[in-house]
């Protein structure tokens, strides 16, 4: 199918090429991408609608569970459309401006998702280390002022990323193998010199997430301490399972970001498209379980769940 006289040479594009080796398989491979994306979608909204109607839900863990939500939302959204309108059809091309725009805000969100986890554990620590003063200290108040500056932070450390590409002279071929714009695979297509993108990339990548990871580390120390001291084996495992959906939600946020930002650099000896399709399960998967973990390990707001969802169908029926 044309790419509506987009070429390689045109100044004012790129070209997303989806998934190279890849492309007579297209059609195929959009079919978990979008179902992989319709359930995540329907779960996050599902949660935060629940949690905005339901007033026993407005705490501190469910305004974290929301942002949580919001930020798996931004994420596929800002890729999967794209990478689906490339494999249906073919509309490979993206303005520079745009590609600079959908690199800004996946790299924002995801900076800003870290946050989120950060204070995910401290809410945890908190719960189980100083139960009692939990309610003076984690305020719904307190948990959006975190929220606002774990935003507030994300911008001022991204923003560095568009500003300085959008100065680099780029070469007459635009032809990005992916099917969005990851910062590093913008990087190659600039003939200048891009030490300070490279290096800035990796700053963002091991100090600010890294200090994060320390954060949650420190925080885990804190609760295992507090878990071995009590005596009760019931109590161990009750104040283990409240850190469980919380631990895989990390694990499938961390890993597969870092490995996504190492193939990047020095990953030459990956397969583009095996690179390519992990890099966009790390935007599906997350956006897919996160709901359905957080909706099976919380016994209330599983029952909200159970209660909404009834209700909507009776009114469906009637």
């Amino acid at each position: 199918m044309a790419d509506f006289n987009l070429t390689p040479s045109d100044p004012s594009t790129f070209i997303l090429n989806g998934i190279p080796g890849l492309e007579a398989a297209h059609i195929w491979i959009s079919i978990p991408f979008s179902m992989f994306f319709a359930i995540g979608l329907l779960g996050n909204v599902m949660l935060l609608f629940v949690v905005v109607k339901e007033q026993t839900l407005h705490k501190p863990m469910y305004l974290l569970l929301c942002m949580l939500a919001l930020t798996d939302i931004a994420t596929s959204t800002s890729v999967v459309p794209k990478a689906l309108c490339i494999f249906w059809f073919s509309l490979k091309g993206i303005t520079v401006g745009g590609c600079l725009t959908q690199m800004f805000f996946l790299h924002a969100v995801s900076i800003m998702q870290s946050a989120v986890l950060v204070t995910m554990a401290f809410d945890r620590y908190v719960a189980i280390c100083n139960p009692l003063r939990y309610a003076t200290i984690l305020t719904n108040a307190r948990i959006a002022k975190l929220g606002l500056l774990g935003l507030i932070r994300a911008v001022l450390f991204i923003l560095p990323l568009p500003l300085l590409l959008s100065r680099q002279p780029f070469c007459a071929n635009r032809i990005i193998l992916h099917t969005y714009c990851e910062h590093m695979a913008v990087v190659k297509m600039s003939c200048g010199d891009v030490s300070v993108n490279r290096m800035y990339g990796l700053v963002i990548a091991f100090v600010v997430l890294g200090l994060d990871l320390m954060l949650i580390a420190l925080s885990y120390g804190l609760i295992l301490r507090a878990i071995l001291r009590i005596s009760s084996k019931k109590a161990h495992e009750k104040a283990l399972n409240t850190c469980t959906a919380h631990i895989c939600v990390m694990m499938m946020s961390y890993p597969p970001f870092f490995y996504s930002t190492l193939t990047h650099r020095f990953g030459q000896g990956i397969a583009p498209h095996i690179h390519i399709i992990l890099a966009n399960l790390y935007f599906l998967l997350p956006n897919m379980l996160n709901p359905i973990i957080y909706g099976v390990k919380n016994k209330e707001l599983f029952e909200k769940v159970v209660k909404c969802t009834s209700r909507l169908c009776f009114l469906g029926c009637h």
